[in-house]
């Protein structure tokens, strides 16, 4: 069966929220980009930060790292434009930090629905949001300095290395693909592309999609990296795994995930000539 954009959007309009609805929209239906950052700011609170369950695992309405981290990962995974709606993110996080360089959580957080795997009090690590702000041109000294200081301690050449989950390797891609090409960060880069083909190689069908978050086109550095056979492999996967309801499976099988891994996978399929 070939893949089908109105079976798909007939998926994510039955299935997600109003913002995936409007980013569908805005990537293959020609709608306005006013529209999804309308959709999107609902989600961003008066201090610059983000919450709201905007990344779906964690409801606290509050400001805090995931969400924020999400938002910057849609931009990421589907290069729709955000900076206009980040004024004041930058100075959020720059206050948000504890001495080591790691996130803070507010005490609200547990307060609210989230996943299991978040019960431990949230995302802390700075290094996706910091790399990511960096890429859009907007990440201050202030913040950049204390992140560095994190990473030394946290993602050398070793912890990234040590990596075993294709989908955990956005830690250090995103921050050191997009840190200055220093010489000790090029070495930290270079780790970074060969743990996700590293991992890609060993991966499982179903995290086959996680593999386009490191390789939204095919002239990434991560694409180029890897051997052409397993990225099209890759491709066949997901050119064939498109359900009856027009949707695509997440890597652990949880529908509120699907309309957004729905939208992402058509995107990459696109990109890479396949529609």
């Amino acid at each position: 069966m070939s893949v089908s954009i109105d079976r798909a959007r007939q998926f994510v309009y039955a299935n997600g929220l109003l913002w995936e609805q409007a980013l569908f929209s805005y990537l293959f239906d020609g709608g306005s980009i006013e529209r999804l950052h309308s959709c999107l700011l609902n989600y961003k609170n008066a201090d610059g930060g983000w919450g709201h369950g905007l990344e779906h695992d964690i409801k606290c309405p509050d400001s805090h790292p995931l969400a924020l981290e999400f938002l910057l990962n849609i931009n990421r995974d589907t290069g729709v434009p955000i900076t206009p709606l980040l004024e004041g993110t930058v100075e959020w996080v720059e206050r948000n930090r504890e001495a080591d360089g790691s996130l803070r959580d507010p005490e609200s957080l547990m307060k609210y629905p989230l996943a299991p795997w978040w019960s431990g009090g949230g995302q802390s690590k700075p290094d996706s949001i910091t790399g990511n702000l960096i890429r859009l041109g907007i990440c201050s000294d202030e913040l950049k300095a204390s992140t560095a200081q994190w990473a030394s301690d946290h993602l050398n050449v070793t912890q990234i290395e040590e990596n075993e989950w294709l989908f955990m390797a956005y830690h250090a891609f995103d921050y050191y693909v997009n840190t200055p090409a220093t010489p000790e960060h090029a070495q930290h880069r270079e780790a970074a592309i060969a743990n996700i083909v590293a991992c890609a190689s060993k991966a499982e069908p179903k995290q086959y999609s996680s593999y386009f978050s490191f390789a939204a086109a095919p002239d990434s550095p991560v694409a180029q990296a890897t051997p052409p056979e397993l990225v099209n492999k890759f491709l066949d996967h997901l050119a064939s795994s498109q359900r009856e309801d027009g949707g695509w499976d997440d890597e652990h099988g949880l529908k509120h995930w699907q309309a957004y891994m729905t939208t992402v996978v058509l995107n990459t399929l696109r990109n890479y000539g396949r529609l």
